[in-house]
């Protein structure tokens, strides 16, 4: 595929460079988003620092164009985002399903998913982002980056600069986890008490810049929120529960027993309520999107809007597409369950699971674009949707088979359902980024249907790049509560959560109590929030309250603490004369952070492989730890001011 032309004027857009541009970005951009969401259970949005990357890199050739970034960014975007399809994989080695990730069974769960994503996302575009008055907040701002770097010197000098501080912020971030590994600093500082009658809790927080760089893009709105879920969950309901527990010990051993066993359920009630919510609010226009989308094919069938049909990838090529996929979905279902328990039931289950595929992935695909419109990609519920799939999905099979099975079917009940919601998660998380990417395309002039094809590419790139940094990730560290968790074991949140939920429907023995109480919270949050909207007061999004009750307190707090920093800084780029260039600024020192310690993980990671122990790189012993506490936590927060001062300066300039 060589240089295009758009509309006879020979201005280059689907390129081969533009295409292994946005497939190398993808490589470093991929791999340190599935590293950061099996860590936090966040990810972070891709399009804006691919967009200035790809601004610095292209603008050496005197041919390239706005076009061409564009399909870079869109390239990087959809590949970043299918990574994470991490909060729901990983359950497969949490249960014992699976040792570790085969190539081609991962490859094939994520492209086919992907490739959905895509197809059921074309014949929305027109109802949802050329006809519907949706802000598209991230599709927006990269546009704006797009347009700066293509109009003006001033772009040229945003493109070193915002390259500039992504490397001097990856280098700073990675350094610190480096210094981490070789056990100088802490990489966690916790204390853990007991309080009032025998109960127990403490106070933790990572010094990891990933997760600093995570709240300065998330904002003080869904930071505060979480804040709100960690006094919830570790200061008034984990006191409660561990003292009416029988667990003993110490009070850290106390504390964390518990918060794994109740509280994790109590802030899966916060969000699937807070799930729930969402798409019900949105379930009008999201009928009335798909209604509009219908009635535009059939005017392209009739030739009466030529325009749309040449613009978009034709509909009957979406349809032949998305109906082959099927068939390896269709191959995949039948080698999981062939030889097994459930071989029995092969045929109408495999049905019964394509016809559930498509008729929730369509569901999802309308849902999700939506979301990304209203909100943004990145603040988007993804993993209610999650939540929500994996739940219907494991009803499925009780209907199908019941409850009380010997464990061997009771497992391959639940990796079933696993794999169906990798799937349909895919199509999820591939959607909600498509119609942000084709909001950005529509902002700068794009071709809808070159545009299409580059998300194509960046599944493709996504599914090669994501199982082996899954395997590498897996083998040298292990996910919580599997069989070889090391000592730094991965939480894998979401996919903890899913995979806890799927046994307890299948098992019957899920923890309603706790989902119940989780529940009244999430009503309870939902009405703050709400009330809060009407006051025109900073909002308290319930979903990030529901994290901040599920996530351990060592994630949760330096993401508050980043959220803080972050208004900090945008205050004061509010103030300056390019305020929009020294928030993006911003938002590119937190990517850096991110970025820099994501992928010193992701090496970490082949460096313990390698080597077969959990500290390879320690040059100190135990003995050195209230040292490495005093110094780490002193060395954090000093980089912390001069990296953002840094940054500062680079606006001045």
């Amino acid at each position: 595929m060589s240089r295009t032309t758009r509309q006879g004027s020979g201005v280059a857009e689907l390129t081969v460079r533009g295409i292994l541009l946005g497939g190398l970005i993808t490589f470093f951009f991929t791999a340190a988003n599935v590293y950061l969401g099996l860590k936090v259970g966040l990810t972070f949005a891709t399009s804006i620092p691919a967009a200035v990357i790809s601004m610095a890199v292209l603008r050496v050739f005197a041919d390239s164009t706005i076009l061409e970034n564009n399909i870079v960014q869109t390239v990087a975007s959809a590949a970043g985002t299918l990574s994470a399809i991490i909060f729901v994989l990983p359950g497969l080695v949490m249960i014992g399903w699976w040792q570790g990730f085969d190539f081609v069974t991962t490859a094939v769960i994520c492209a086919t998913g992907g490739l959905l994503g895509v197809m059921f996302s074309v014949p929305l575009r027109r109802a949802l982002v050329v006809d519907a008055d949706l802000p598209y907040p991230e599709g927006r701002a990269a546009a704006e980056v797009l347009k700066v770097g293509a109009g003006s010197r001033e772009g040229a000098a945003e493109s070193a600069a915002g390259l500039a501080v992504i490397v001097v912020n990856g280098l700073a971030s990675a350094a610190f986890a480096l210094a981490a590994q070789m056990k100088l600093v802490v990489g966690e500082a916790s204390l853990w008490f007991r309080t009032g009658a025998g109960g127990a809790t403490g106070i933790s927080g990572s010094l990891s810049f990933a997760l600093l760089g995570a709240g300065h893009l998330v904002g003080l709105s869904v930071g505060m929120a979480m804040l709100a879920g960690l006094v919830i969950g570790w200061w008034v309901a984990l006191p409660i529960l561990t003292a009416m527990s029988t667990v003993t010990g110490s009070a850290e051993h106390v504390a964390s027993t518990v918060f794994s066993a109740d509280v994790r359920f109590l802030g899966a009630g916060v969000i699937g309520v807070a799930a729930i919510w969402t798409l019900l609010r949105i379930i009008g226009p999201v009928l009335a999107g798909i209604r509009s989308a219908m009635a535009a094919s059939s005017a392209a069938r009739a030739g009466r809007d030529r325009a749309v049909e040449e613009r978009d990838m034709p509909i009957g090529l979406v349809g032949a597409v998305a109906l082959a996929t099927l068939v390896p979905i269709g191959i995949l279902f039948w080698v999981l369950i062939d030889g097994g328990a459930l071989a029995s039931a092969a045929v109408p289950l495999i049905a019964g699971s394509l016809i559930f595929v498509v008729v929730a992935g369509l569901i999802i695909a309308a849902v999700s674009g939506y979301m990304a419109g209203l909100i943004g990609s990145s603040n988007s519920p993804i993993s209610g949707i999650g939540i929500l799939s994996i739940v219907a999905a494991s009803l499925l099979l009780v209907g199908l088979f019941g409850r009380d099975h010997p464990p061997a079917t009771t497992q391959a009940l639940v990796a079933y359902a696993l794999i169906v919601t990798g799937v349909v998660f895919g199509v999820a998380t591939i959607s909600n980024d498509n119609l942000q990417d084709l909001k950005t395309g529509q902002l700068v002039g794009a071709t809808p249907w070159k545009q299409q094809v580059a998300l194509v590419f960046g599944v493709a790139f996504g599914s090669l790049v994501i199982p082996p940094v899954m395997e590498l990730l897996n083998t040298a560290f292990g996910f919580a509560g599997a069989a070889n968790a090391t000592a730094n074991a991965l939480p894998a949140p979401q996919a903890a959560l899913i995979s806890s939920l799927a046994k307890g429907v299948l098992g019957g023995d899920l923890n309603w109590g706790m989902i119940g109480l989780g529940a009244a919270i999430g009503v309870l949050a939902v009405i703050v929030d709400e009330l809060l909207a009407r006051t025109g007061r900073m909002r308290l999004p319930p979903l990030a309250i529901g994290i901040g009750v599920y996530l351990p307190m060592g994630v949760t707090l330096p993401v508050v603490v980043g959220a803080v920093i972050g208004r900090f800084y945008d205050r004061w780029a509010s103030q300056r004369k390019n305020a929009e260039f020294a928030k993006r600024l911003g938002v590119l020192t937190a990517t850096g952070m991110i970025v820099g310690e994501s992928l010193f993980g992701v090496v970490f990671a082949g460096i313990v492989a390698g080597s077969g122990t959990d500290s390879p790189l320690a040059v100190v012993g135990d003995g050195f730890a209230p040292t490495a506490l005093v110094l780490g936590t002193v060395v954090f927060f000093v980089v912390t001011a001069l990296l953002y001062r840094s940054t500062m300066r680079r606006v001045r300039d």
